[in-house]
């Protein structure tokens, strides 16, 4: 079968709004990486693995840029961005495929769920691993306290997710229908002033795998010209910081609008 043209690619796997979701689309994608996935599913449109298959190759990508970034150096911190680039890339690339060979489905959206929850909780573990300097430490004992701050970090990362898949869940169980853009808006005034700014500002993206990948890589580029791992170490704890307040945060937004009204 021949391939497609990127003319009659596009507007079959780029339907009107994809880029323009509020929670659905990642600024990535929108700026560069759906361009870049465009012309990659042009040519896996005829290869023999199925879009869920793609999507068990992003999380495998995911997990393993956590597991890259204990590679010690710069090199570490480059191979962990580079490899949520690649995750990135396939999470664009499976949706696509799913949507031209009309093969999307209920199990397609779950794999996926399940890899973002996974890939960034590895990334954010690694980046803990790293920073304790686990397996290059010369000292008399390993610095697990900044293992345990990635953990943290990752917990949160991960629960920040869950609040808002949980919504969907809950409305579902009592018989309501999914919940609509709109009803995200806090009901008390000084909330939602609060939200926007929180929005405007967009600290809480830094947990996510590709914010938190450039935060690892500038780190990891500090630590590089100076020597040591000091930058390192404060991003674990920035991240670790960001990831709590988010979730308590994300979840008192939750509660006080619309969502499960």
């Amino acid at each position: 079968m021949p391939k497609p043209s990127l003319a009659e690619l596009r507007p079959v796997v780029h339907p009107g709004g994809l880029k323009d979701r509020r929670s659905g689309e990642h600024w990535a994608g929108r700026i560069y990486m759906r361009e870049i996935s465009l012309r990659c599913t042009r040519h896996l449109v005829n290869t023999r693995l199925t879009p869920n298959q793609y999507t068990g190759l992003m999380i495998v990508a995911g997990v393993a840029a956590g597991a890259g970034l204990l590679v010690p150096g710069l090199t570490g911190a480059v191979l962990g961005a580079l490899l949520i680039q690649v995750y990135l890339l396939l999470d664009c690339v499976d949706g696509e495929l799913a949507r031209w060979r009309g093969q999307t489905s209920i199990t397609g959206v779950y794999l996926d769920r399940v890899g973002h929850y996974l890939a960034e909780a590895a990334l954010l573990v690694g980046f803990g691993i790293r920073a304790a300097d686990v397996f290059h430490h010369s000292g008399p004992t390993i610095q697990w306290f900044w293992a345990f701050l990635g953990t943290v970090a990752a917990l949160g990362a991960i629960l920040i997710k869950a609040e808002t898949d949980l919504v969907d869940v809950a409305r579902s169980r009592s018989g309501l229908p999914a919940v609509k853009d709109e009803a995200a808006v806090p009901r008390s005034s000084g909330l939602a002033a609060a939200r926007r700014a929180a929005a405007a500002l967009k600290f809480h993206r830094l947990v996510g795998g590709v914010e938190a990948s450039l935060v690892m890589l500038a780190a990891g580029i500090a630590d590089f010209l100076n020597g040591g791992l000091l930058a390192t170490r404060a991003a674990v704890v920035l991240l670790a910081a960001v990831a709590v307040l988010q979730t308590v945060l994300h979840l008192v937004s939750i509660l006080a609008s619309s969502r499960l009204k």
